[in-house]
Order: structure tokens, then C-alpha cells, then sequence
């Protein structure tokens, strides 16, 4: 009976986890151009992916149908955007 307890525990508390996502429209209103790449990890966590070119980085936090777009030139946010967000 304990083993069923602590298993239904644990259950709850990854549901929990999983709901908690930072990819959401209050996270994302906090966003501003001109916050630094770290600042932004230290909101949204770290990106699910990032692409880099000519000291440009484009990194999405997400996936395909509910996500959060941020482009930075160096280290400097300069455009956000989101797709699937309420």
C-alpha cells in the first residue's frame, strides 16, 4: 500500500512539472528588445532549439504549435515572437 502511495505521488508531482511550462503569454509579455540572451534563459529556461549565423542566433522555446521566437544580434534581443500562445 506504501509502494502505491508513493507512486501516485510521483505521478502527480511530474504532471505538475510538465504543466509548468514557461512557453506561456505572461513569460512571454515580459520580454523585451534590448534583454540579453542570459535574461532571457533566466525567464523562459534554456531553448529547446538555437541557430547561429554571422553573429546572429535565433533560438525557439517550444515546439511547432505552441512556441516563443527570440532573435538576438550578439548577445541583444532584437525581435520576439510566438506562435499558439493564449
Amino acid at each position: 500500500m506504501r509502494n502505491s502511495i508513493t507512486i501516485v505521488l510521483v505521478a502527480a508531482t511530474l504532471l505538475l512539472l510538465i504543466g509548468c511550462s514557461k512557453v506561456n503569454q505572461e513569460n512571454y509579455h515580459k520580454l523585451k528588445v534590448g534583454m540579453k540572451y542570459a535574461e532571457v534563459v533566466a525567464l523562459l529556461g534554456k531553448a529547446d532549439n538555437c541557430n547561429e549565423a554571422l553573429g546572429s542566433k535565433s533560438c525557439i522555446w517550444g515546439d511547432e504549435n505552441k512556441n516563443i521566437t527570440v532573435n538576438f544580434i550578439g548577445d541583444t534581443c532584437i525581435i520576439f515572437s510566438n506562435t499558439g500562445l493564449q
